[in-house]
């Protein structure tokens, strides 16, 4: 034991979770089969460890000690819960096993990583799940790094959690058939997160050193567990390489150093070689190469110049060639763009970057227009270019970016040029009556983000507008275009340019049926088990009860009679099919809306109390969230499910 002396054992204890506990958890997790009940395990032991070491000292081998703390709790859980079989199970595994457990550790991580970045979860919570089990972090060092407040990191975690429960996901390692899909989705998870703490989206700082910081210990810790996986090589070389220029990405302001303007003499050469060993063990393994060791040959050619100068731009050209076939993203074809501009000319890479414009994908994407003022200030197209540097400037949320942009966009002199979009824009609006000012506003702000407040209204042109509306909107229904189209429409008459809204054709209303929904098509829907049980109770109730939509979505629980399957008062009747959907949906519920959103709202919305469950905090689903989910799935409305005649 080693004696602890005043606040040292807190920090002793906080730096054994963040080295244990992904073994301690992935124990635990085989031997409860629950992520989250094992967490809560674990997480009790670490709490004996506060209560017993600042007294008995620290343990030798903490790590040891919390794992078969952990492990007494589980072992205690599983006699509580009556299940004997599978206690004595564990016992026995705990007792006379142990050498093997120690060798199953490894898999046993490895196990937990393919789980908490299994792909039913959504990215954020992939990210949250993975930091929380795999790097040791606290909810509050999770939303700290990622300038979120806890409870949202909280929640994350938790839904993540019932998610895993609720889908079934095995603790296990995935089969032959779904091994790629899987282990691309753990390494999209640690590239994430290396990438948050590389180039943070938001926030007043350009790196996030933490985050980087953990996204290379998860990525040394999955290529010692999976070393024969060219690919989780290649992602860590990757990151080696990209980590070294850290010292050199920012000036004494904190302000972004483009990497052809860095002093290459502050790359750190320590993990340049890691980057450089992991790349050659990716190459050792053989195989077509995939998109990290693509990328991560990348980075070595630009580690491989002395000077900016030295750079070979025509094999990363090639190699994005190759990315560009084998990962078509349009972030990668921007990538690409600016390889191509450094090998054969500003010119060639400006006709790649324009035909990325139309891609709804990139259309807030501070990059593009970031990279195209580049380029037309390479041309010599300066007032092109401090638009463009301007527009990028207002897209991103990191402030470090846009001091840097807005800096590169005063360096290029202005032409007088009389009003800009922005300043027209606002006159226009300021015109309008409170709805309209609304309804136009989307539309006017959509403009302003896709060309440029700074855009002089003398420089727009019909093609602009049509190519920002139809990348915003080409896809949408016919009334929600001809909205839009007719805002752009009332901007044009209001500036005296009627032929900014020229191109913008009007389009044909699909014709919503008018006739009720067929019992074949209802009785599908609502016996679907793909589909969430509180839309299908919500359909089954309206076509056996013929009530009006707003009168079901308004009723509480204390309003059913579920013996009687009816409303107290009679005004809404169910028969057996909705009877069944409301006792799954209804479990644990005696109050509140029977009908509710799927989240909790924000601080700012928070709905009158008669509209909130008080035992989960979430409000009553909405008319047209109800409306809308069931257009997705039917393309019908919902008075469409009352039965006719």
């Amino acid at each position: 034991m080693t004696s602890p002396r005043g606040g040292g054992v807190r920090a002793r204890v906080d730096a054994v979770w963040k080295l244990e506990s992904a073994r301690i958890v992935a124990a635990l997790t085989r031997m409860v089969h629950d992520v989250g009940l094992a967490e809560e395990l674990a997480q009790d032991a670490l709490v004996s460890a506060l209560e017993q070491w600042p007294d008995a000292g620290v343990p030798d081998n903490p790590g040891a000690w919390l794992t078969s703390v952990a492990k007494r709790r589980a072992v205690d859980h599983l006699r509580r819960v009556e299940r004997a079989e599978r206690a004595h199970t564990a016992l026995a595994a705990v007792d006379t096993e142990d050498v093997a457990a120690d060798e199953d550790e490894d898999a046993d991580v490895l196990r937990l990583m393919f789980l908490s970045c299994h792909p039913v979860l959504r990215t954020e919570g992939r990210l949250a799940l993975t930091l929380r089990l795999l790097g040791g972090l606290s909810a509050d060092e999770i939303a700290r790094a990622f300038l979120v407040d806890e409870a949202t990191i909280a929640r994350r975690i938790a839904d993540a959690k019932r998610t895993l429960a609720d889908e079934g996901a095995e603790f296990a390692m995935p089969g032959r058939d779904e091994l790629a899909a899987r282990l691309s989705s753990v390494l999209e998870v640690v590239y994430l997160v290396f990438n948050e703490g590389y180039a943070a989206t938001s926030g007043q700082a350009l790196l996030r050193t933490d985050l980087c910081g953990q996204a290379l210990r998860l990525g040394h810790r999955l290529a010692a567990l999976a070393p024969s996986e060219p690919e989780v090589h290649g992602l860590l070389a990757l990151m080696e390489l990209q980590a070294s220029r850290a010292a050199a990405r920012t000036g004494p302001t904190g302000e972004p150093i483009p990497l052809h303007e860095q002093d290459r003499g502050r790359w750190d050469p320590v993990h340049v070689r890691r980057g450089f060993t992991a790349m050659l063990r990716a190459r050792d393994l053989g195989g077509g190469a995939g998109p990290y060791v693509l990328q991560a040959a990348i980075a070595v050619c630009h580690a491989q110049a002395r000077r900016p100068e030295d750079t070979d731009w025509a094999a990363i050209a090639a190699l994005y060639d190759r990315l560009a076939a084998l990962l078509p993203t349009p972030v990668v074809a921007l990538n690409r763009a600016v390889a191509v501009a450094r090998a054969r000319g500003p010119a060639e890479g400006l006709a790649l970057v324009e035909a990325l414009r139309d891609d709804p994908r990139l259309r807030d994407y501070h990059l593009l227009p970031g990279v195209r003022a580049d380029l037309l200030a390479r041309l010599g197209r300066d007032e092109e270019a401090r638009r463009e540097y301007a527009r990028a400037a207002a897209l991103t949320r990191n402030d470090a970016e846009r001091a840097f942009l807005d800096a590169r966009a005063a360096d290029l002199v202005a032409a007088p040029a009389g009003p800009t979009l922005e300043e027209v824009g606002a006159r226009f609006l300021d015109g309008l009556d409170a709805p309209a000012r609304r309804a136009y506003g989307q539309t006017l702000r959509r403009l302003v983000r896709g060309l440029g407040g700074t855009t002089p209204l003398a420089a727009l042109t019909g093609a602009d507008v049509a190519r920002v509306l139809t990348t915003s909107w080409g896809s949408a229904a016919p009334a929600t275009w001809n909205r839009h189209r007719a805002a752009a429409r009332s901007f044009a008459a209001f500036v005296e340019r009627p032929e900014l809204a020229g191109e913008l054709g009007r389009r044909a209303s699909t014709a919503v049926s008018s006739a009720s929904v067929s019992p074949d098509r209802v009785a599908a829907l609502c016996d679907d088990p793909a589909r969430p049980v509180r839309e299908r109770a919500l359909w089954s109730l309206l076509h056996e009860s013929g009530a009006p939509v707003r009168a079901v979505l308004a009723l509480d629980v204390t309003d059913l009679d579920r013996d009687d399957r009816s409303t107290h008062d009679r005004a809404v009747v169910w028969r057996s099919r909705t009877a069944r959907l409301l006792e799954e949906l209804l479990a644990g519920r005696s109050r509140g809306p029977v009908f509710l959103a799927d989240r909790r709202p924000g601080p700012a919305r928070v709905p009158a109390a008669a509209d909130r469950c008080p035992d989960t905090g979430r409000s009553r689903l909405s008319y047209e969230r109800a409306e809308y989910l069931f257009k997705q799935a039917s393309e019908s409305t919902l008075s469409r499910l009352r039965p006719r005649g």
